[in-house]
């Protein structure tokens, strides 16, 4: 293989393999984003349900039947909500600093191939 080929190949998957380690925990952060209301709506369902069967267990209507399984499905989904929010804002941050990261590298890689094969021999520069 020819030298330039060798070293534009090696740059490329030197620079794949840092992007992927420094977008690893982004996945989690995406799928806690995701899931967590749901799982906070979840339990705001099973907390409505278990309201729902102590009424009918009591047959009447009170205030404090209700109120412990209503603030408990509503504690659920404030949980919820505060492991989503802060789970996507990482995530936002964490995608711009990767996308600025991978700027930074390209840039490096791009100079780092001239410098050692010399000026002009850029694919670009030839087209």
């Amino acid at each position: 293989a020819q030298p330039e080929a060798q070293l534009t190949r090696r740059l490329r998957d030197s620079l794949h393999d840092v992007l992927q380690r420094l977008q690893a925990g982004q996945v989690l952060l995406a799928s806690v984003g995701s899931v967590s209301p749901f799982v906070g709506l979840f339990g705001t369902v099973w907390g409505i349900y278990h309201a729902m069967m102590g009424i009918s267990a009591e047959g009447s209507v009170s205030i404090d039947k209700v109120a412990g399984p209503v603030g408990e499905a509503l504690i659920m989904t404030a949980a919820g909500l505060a492991v989503a929010i802060p789970a996507v804002l990482a995530y936002n941050v964490f995608g711009k600093m990767v996308s600025a990261c991978e700027a930074d590298l390209e840039g490096f890689a791009h100079d780092l191939r001239e410098a050692l094969l010399g000026p002009g021999t850029s694919r670009r520069e030839r087209d």
